[in-house]
């Protein structure tokens, strides 16, 4: 399975992952199709922000193509239980 099939068929789980888990999701796709996160980290109150700032910024090093590989095994652990 490709990155892009595997981002795909994660947007029409049928079943909505948990914020834990979709931050996992969140932060290796921004890493995969941007890189590293260069943004400045969002204020205190903005919790949500935060969170997916931070959920992208723990994989700033690795490399776009590692992330995509990442993502793909991430599909494919949450597929049997989402999907």
């Amino acid at each position: 399975m490709d990155f892009n099939t595997a981002a795909q068929k994660a947007k029409s789980f049928s079943k909505t992952p948990t914020n834990d888990e979709f931050l996992e999701f969140y932060g290796l796709y921004k890493q995969a199709t941007v890189g590293d996160n260069n943004t400045a980290e969002p204020g205190a109150l903005d919790l949500k922000g935060k969170a997916k700032w931070s959920a992208w910024n723990k994989h700033k090093g690795l490399s776009q193509d590692a992330a995509k590989a990442a993502y793909i095994a991430t599909y494919e652990k949450y597929a049997p239980k989402y999907a």
